[in-house]
C-alpha cells in the first residue's frame, strides 16, 4: 500500500511531531485549571488512569488505522472498509480539524501581539493598566486579532508547505526541546518566588471531597481532548510513520510527556499566581489578563512576558500545524494536487473562517446562533459533538469491523514486537472506549443529567 509514501526520517523525529499534536495552548493553562480546581492529585489521578485505560488504546487504535492504510484521514477509511459509509469518520475528522484550525489561529494570533507588545515595551509603559481592559480592548478591535490570525497561519502555512520531514518533522525537532526549555526555565522561577508553596499545595494537594461524578467525567474528557484523539491528526501523522515505530511504545511515550508538559505548566502557573495573592481563574482571562498582573511584580518583568508568550506560541505552533496537515494531506491526495496548491486552499479557507471567529468578539459580539457567538458555536460543534462522535465511531469500526489477525499483524510489526495485552485491547476497543466516549459524548451535550433522572 503506497510504498513509495513519504515518512518521518527518525524515531525522534515521529515522537517529537507526535508529542507537538497534543501539546498546545490547552496543555499550558486548560489542564493546570482543571486539576487545581477539580480536587488536584485526586483529579490528576483519576485523569492518569483514564489517559491509560482509554487515551493510549484510542491513540494506538488510531495509529494503527493511519499507518496501515498509509493514506489521509478520509482515505484510510475507503481503503479498510471500501464501498461503505464508514469514511464519513474520516469527514467528520477532516471537518472538525478544518474548524478548529480556524478558530484556534485566533487564539494563536493573540499569543503573538502579546510577544510583540512585549518586545515593543507597551504591555507593561503605565503602571496603573487595567489588564482586563486592555486585553478587551485589543481582542474586539477589528484589524489587529486579523493581523495576527492571519500572521499565524502564515507561518502554519510555511512549515507544512515544507512537506512532512523538511517542515514538520523539523520544526517539531526545534520547536518541542525549546518548549521544554523554556517550560523548565519557567518553572524554576516560579517555584523560586515566595509563598510558592501555596501553590503547590493548590496544585497537588489530594481533595477526594471534590471527587464528584462530575469531576470524573471532567477527567475523562480532558484525557480524551488532551491527545487530539477523534479529528484526524494521529491518523494523518501516522501515516507517515516507517513500518519499523513501535505504535504502542510511541503511543505511551506521546501520553507521558503530555501529561509531563501539562503538569510542568501548572507548576509554572500557579506558584507564581498564589505568590502575588492573585486568585486563579481558567482560560484567556488567566493568559492575557492575571499573569501580566504577575510578570509586572517580577524584576525583568519583560523579559519573563517574553519567554511565556514565546512559550504559548510555540505550544500553538505545533498544534496547528497538525491540524492543518490533516487538511492539507487530504486536498493532496483526494484531489490530485501538490501540496503547494492543496495547502494554500486550506490556509484560505481557514483564514475566511477566522475572520469571522476573530470579529466575534467585537464588531459581530451580537450575531449569534443558538445564544452563541460564531467562535463560541465553532467550539461547541467541534468540541462536544464532532470531536466525542468521532472517536466513539473510530472506536467502533475497528472493534467490530477490522480483521483481529490483520490488527495483531500490524500492531506487532509482523510479529516482531510483543503486544502482550492485545486480547485486553480488543476488548477495550470493542466495549469499553465506545461506551465511556459515549458517556462524555451525552455529558458535553447535557443530556446525561436527562437521563439518568429518568431512572
Amino acid at each position: 500500500m503506497a510504498d513509495n509514501r513519504v515518512t518521518f526520517g527518525s524515531k525522534l523525529g515521529i515522537l517529537l511531531a507526535t508529542v507537538g499534536c497534543a501539546v498546545g495552548l490547552g496543555s499550558i493553562w486548560r489542564f493546570p485549571y482543571m486539576l487545581g480546581t477539580n480536587g488536584g492529585a485526586a483529579f490528576l489521578l483519576v485523569y492518569i488512569l483514564f489517559m491509560i485505560f482509554l487515551g493510549i488504546p484510542v491513540m494506538v487504535t488510531e495509529f494503527f488505522i493511519g499507518r496501515y492504510s498509509r493514506s489521509n484521514t478520509v482515505g484510510s477509511f475507503k481503503k479498510l472498509a471500501p464501498g461503505t459509509k464508514w469514511c464519513w469518520i474520516g469527514y467528520n475528522g477532516i471537518l472538525a480539524a478544518f474548524l478548529i484550525l480556524s478558530y484556534y489561529a485566533v487564539i494563536s494570533g493573540w499569543t503573538l501581539e502579546y510577544v510583540w507588545q512585549t518586545l515593543s515595551g507597551n504591555l507593561y509603559a503605565s503602571p496603573d493598566v487595567d489588564y482586563g481592559i486592555h486585553f478587551e480592548a485589543f481582542a474586539s478591535d477589528v484589524f489587529r486579532p486579523i493581523f495576527w490570525t492571519a500572521f499565524f497561519i502564515g507561518l502554519t502555512h510555511f512549515v507544512v508547505v515544507s512537506g512532512v520531514d523538511k517542515g514538520i518533522e523539523r520544526a517539531s525537532k526545534i520547536m518541542m526541546p525549546l518548549l521544554f526549555l523554556i517550560l523548565i526555565v519557567m518553572c524554576v522561577r516560579s517555584v523560586t518566588l515566595p509563598n510558592s508553596e501555596a501553590g503547590l499545595t493548590y496544585l497537588f494537594k489530594p481533595d477526594f471531597s471534590k471527587l464528584t461524578s462530575s469531576v470524573v467525567l471532567s477527567a475523562l474528557g480532558q484525557a480524551f481532548f488532551s491527545l487530539s484523539l477523534g479529528m484526524g491528526c494521529l491518523i494523518t501523522y501516522s501515516s507517515y510513520f516507517g513500518k519499523e515505530t513501535n505504535m504502542h511504545k510511541t503511543a505511551w511515550e506521546v501520553t507521558i510527556i503530555n501529561t509531563v508538559v501539562a503538569l510542568l505548566a501548572g507548576i509554572m502557573i500557579f506558584p507564581a499566581v498564589f505568590s502575588f495573592g492573585i486568585a486563579p481563574s481558567a482560560g484567556a482571562e488567566l493568559v492575557f489578563i492575571t499573569l501580566p498582573n504577575v510578570f509586572e511584580q517580577l524584576p525583568f518583568s519583560n523579559l519573563w512576558s517574553l519567554v511565556f508568550y514565546i512559550l504559548l506560541a510555540m505550544a500553538a505552533l505545533t498544534s496547528t500545524i497538525s491540524l492543518h496537515e490533516v487538511s492539507t494531506a487530504y486536498v493532496l491526495e483526494e484531489f490530485h494536487t501538490t501540496r503547494k496548491k492543496a495547502a494554500w486552499i486550506v490556509s484560505i479557507g481557514v483564514f475566511i473562517l477566522g475572520v469571522f471567529s476573530s470579529l466575534s468578539f467585537g464588531l459581530m459580539k451580537e450575531v449569534t446562533i443558538n445564544g452563541l457567538t460564531f467562535f463560541e458555536a465553532l467550539d461547541y460543534l467541534t468540541a462536544k459533538i464532532m470531536l466525542p462522535l468521532g472517536g466513539m465511531l473510530t472506536c467502533i469500526f475497528v472493534g467490530t469491523r477490522i480483521d483481529k489477525k490483520i490488527l495483531k499483524q500490524e500492531l506487532t510489526n509482523n510479529g516482531t514486537i510483543r503486544f502482550r495485552l492485545f486480547s485486553i485491547y480488543v476488548f477495550f476497543m470493542k466495549f469499553v472506549a465506545p461506551i465511556a466516549i459515549g458517556i462524555v459524548f451525552l455529558n458535553e451535550l447535557g443530556l446525561l443529567r436527562e437521563l439518568m433522572k429518568l431512572f
